[in-house]
């Protein structure tokens, strides 16, 4: 990211240091995900040390990038196994990077691309707690932090007394505490999370949320969190692959041609249009190979026209059709 090392910015006022571009490690640490082309991108061996070995050279490719922020999450599958072992083995030191990862979902996939279910939904008291054990078993120090996934007004998990208090308490021990929001009610559910206190003292001071050309509506209220010092996170700014090479038609007839003036792929477009946002701390690429990696750090350097930044935009579909959408996405 710089000739001189990594590109560090603060997480808004959390005390984090984080790279422009993060790394995701929702699609490389189970053997289904719900990208488009993952067949194409994984083949047919998905087994747990073919996989390990995969995500071992794509932290390598980002580390050797700069990339100094890393993504993961307790249903990710083996994701924070992954990560832990790959640290681990390269002996790089907790204040070498900053990683954070998720409790909330419990990964039931069984390694089964097919699985029936693959993550179970509970943000109880107990799950927070069996959770975090494991986290931190894995990761140790390095676990920097910790938010809850996909809070939603249905879980309930904002109005939880004994969740919120074990969250401050976590928060008031050095723990960075932060939530993620997912849906078309993303901007509600995180506007409740800014007042959300435990003895006057706000609990969360970071959110990560999707943002992209085809669903930007939280943008408004992740300003919001920004000016109030939270770190923002940006997820899924592709679309799951909707806005890569391989993605939808309608959006390549608008980024095709702005890739081709900047030379670079659409992605880095799309990516692009999520690093032009002031609020937005750092991006997470969801890239399951190096190829995709390296696609998607070109974004650091585009630069897009007002007026092109405008027409990428203009993909932007009501929150609930592109969500429906996503629901119709396929395990692969």
């Amino acid at each position: 990211m710089d000739a001189d090392g990594p590109l560090l910015r603060p997480l808004g006022r959390t005390g984090l240091r984080v790279t422009p571009l993060g790394l995701g490690l929702a699609a490389i640490g189970r053997p289904g995900y719900i990208n488009l082309g993952r067949d194409a991108d994984l083949g047919q061996d998905r087994s747990v040390a073919a996989m390990r070995r995969g995500a071992h050279e794509l932290l390598d490719a980002a580390w050797k990038a700069g990339v100094r922020y890393f993504d993961a999450a307790r249903s990710y599958g083996r994701a924070e196994e992954f990560l832990a072992s790959w640290i681990t083995a390269r002996g790089i030191a907790a204040d070498q990077l900053t990683v954070g990862s998720k409790w909330g979902y419990t990964y039931v996939g069984d390694w089964r691309v097919d699985a029936p279910v693959h993550e179970v939904k509970d943000h109880s008291l107990g799950a927070l707690r069996r959770q975090l054990a494991e986290s931190r078993a894995l990761l140790g120090d390095r676990l920097r932090l910790y938010q809850v996934h996909s809070a939603t007004f249905e879980s309930g998990v904002l109005e939880a007394t004994e969740v919120l208090a074990e969250l401050a308490r976590l928060r008031a021990s050095g723990l960075t505490v932060g939530l993620t929001v997912s849906g078309p009610r993303q901007a509600d559910v995180l506007r409740a999370a800014l007042e959300v206190e435990v003895d006057g003292v706000p609990v969360f001071e970071c959110v990560q949320a999707t943002w992209n050309p085809l669903d930007s509506s939280v943008g408004p209220a992740l300003r919001e969190a920004h000016e109030a010092g939270w770190g923002v996170i940006v997820k899924e700014a592709l679309a799951n692959g909707r806005l890569s090479p391989r993605g939808d038609p309608r959006a390549l007839t608008v980024l095709e041609p702005i890739a081709r003036r900047l030379g670079v792929a659409v992605d880095a477009v799309a990516l692009g249009a999520a690093l032009a946002q002031p609020w937005a701390d750092v991006l997470l690429s969801g890239a399951v190979t190096r190829a995709q990696l390296r696609s998607n750090l070109a974004a650091l350097e585009v630069k897009l026209e007002r007026s092109e930044l405008e027409e990428v935009l203009s993909l932007a579909e009501p929150a609930e059709a592109y969500w429906a959408a996503r629901s119709e996405l396929r395990w692969s």
